[in-house]
């Protein structure tokens, strides 16, 4: 039996509804907020009252801090950022968040349809890698970029909180100003080391693609016209871990997900992450959680979230 993915993609009413269940909170975002808002990261994360577990989201986000630091998983890995950086979560991607942090800043969230039909050249947002399912989504803006970005972002808020999107060409005016000046500054790695970083990038976007119906890294490595050695040491040396491990953590990443957003058997889950024995897919869970995929289950159910 095929599965078509069950993982909840939420909408940006029922994430905040289910995670920032508040009063004030609903007040400050606008009746359209799905399809762009802008907040003090101060004023919405203080609704977060426990962790936020794998999920994932039809819109982007962008969270910039002027002060702090904020953690956040995203796919595979976890990342960092502290003040005058950004972080992006693009729409669809898995991401989960711990609650405790401390910061100050912005949090934008946008979907692709802001842009439909009236800046056609990005229309889409093909043009930045830091909104598609690979690179680096970390953003270091140097001194002069983070002062256009702060007045940016404030500019932004100012017109959200006083006319929310009744000039929608306005807020997508400054949001496209604020990409771009992001894309500037956007630095995936040492120059001197691009093609190697090419091979890495493109690795993981195969792997967020294809991870339910390829597990070899041999089929990766005739995807990318290298040897699995060369790419194995590619990925272990620029990743701090294997190729193989990539795709199983992706794995067992959209099955930590299923296991916490749906009702679906472990079994259904093992099917539908491409893994269609049972013991093995149990067997590789616990290798990487520790506990088995029966017993995460009641652990999330148990913690309330």
């Amino acid at each position: 039996m095929e599965y078509s993915d069950p993982i909840r993609v939420y909408s940006t009413r029922a994430f905040t509804g289910r995670f920032m269940p508040s009063l004030q909170l609903a007040a400050a975002l606008k009746s359209d907020f799905g399809k762009f808002f802008v907040i003090r990261v101060e004023d919405m994360y203080r609704h977060v009252h426990h962790d936020v577990p794998a999920s994932r989201s039809y819109n982007h986000s962008c969270l910039f801090l002027t002060s702090g630091r904020a953690t956040m998983q995203i796919g595979n890995s976890t990342y960092s950022i502290k003040g005058n950086e950004l972080l992006f979560v693009p729409a669809g991607q898995v991401f989960s968040f711990r609650t405790g942090d401390v910061n100050e800043g912005y949090l934008c969230h946008f979907h692709n349809d802001l842009f439909v039909n009236r800046i056609s050249k990005k229309e889409s947002l093909e043009g930045f890698a830091f909104l598609r399912a690979r690179g680096n989504p970390v953003v270091k803006p140097g001194v002069q970029a983070v002062a256009f970005i702060t007045a940016i972002f404030n500019r932004l808020l100012q017109e959200y909180t006083e006319n929310g999107l009744k000039d929608v060409e306005m807020i997508a005016a400054w949001l496209m100003a604020f990409l771009c000046e992001a894309n500037r500054a956007y630095v995936a790695t040492d120059p001197f080391h691009m093609p190697a970083m090419h091979i890495v990038n493109r690795f993981k976007e195969l792997v967020y693609l294809h991870f339910k119906t390829k597990h070899l890294v041999k089929e990766y490595a005739d995807m990318l016209h290298v040897t699995p050695n060369h790419l194995n040491k590619i990925i272990k040396r620029d990743t701090g871990r294997s190729a193989g491990k990539w795709i199983d953590e992706a794995i067992i990443l959209d099955a930590k997900a299923m296991l916490y957003q749906t009702r679906l058997s472990v079994n259904e889950i093992a099917s539908a992450t491409g893994l269609h024995d049972p013991s093995y897919f149990t067997r590789l869970f616990k290798k990487y959680e520790g506990i088995t995929p029966a017993a995460y289950r009641k652990m999330i159910e148990t913690s309330g979230t």
